[in-house]
């Protein structure tokens, strides 16, 4: 594959981060209320966090697929995290002027957590391959 199709498809991959952090902030919200799901008590249904752990980190081993940079690798990620840290914020369907932070419920809470500890966790592997595949670059703890 040449370097302009590399190029292609990182990008197709951080606007597909972008949409789904986009996604993931507005359904995120989702009740068994009677309105779009079954009623059902009122019970949340936050199935965003679920998405969140799962595809983040998948953006990021097919980043990682694209270069051996770990900031291409963490580049979807990275581009998740502020597009939910913008929308989170600014939550869409609020008055302008009163921003409401993604922060405030659990389920918020969740979704930060799932997404970028999964994708912190596959930029990790990025490391540590790249490492294995570089004897001698780099010195291991405890030797001299």
């Amino acid at each position: 594959m040449t370097g302009s199709w590399r190029v292609v498809f990182l990008l197709l991959l951080n606007v597909e981060a972008a949409v789904l952090a986009v996604l993931e902030t507005m359904f995120l919200p989702l009740r068994f209320d009677g309105t779009l799901l079954p009623k059902l008590g009122d019970l949340p249904f936050p199935v965003t966090i679920a998405v969140a752990v799962f595809t983040t980190p998948l953006l990021v081993s097919w980043a990682a697929a694209l270069s051996e940079r770990v900031l291409t690798a963490a580049s979807p990620l990275l581009v998740w995290f502020f597009t939910l840290m913008w929308f989170g914020y600014f939550e869409p369907g609020h008055a302008a002027g009163s921003p409401v932070l993604l922060l405030q419920d659990w389920r918020g809470l969740l979704l930060l957590a799932g997404g970028a500890l999964t994708g912190a966790v596959a930029v990790g592997a990025v490391m540590a391959r790249n490492a294995a595949h570089r004897p001698g670059l780099y010195e291991t703890a405890g030797t001299q």
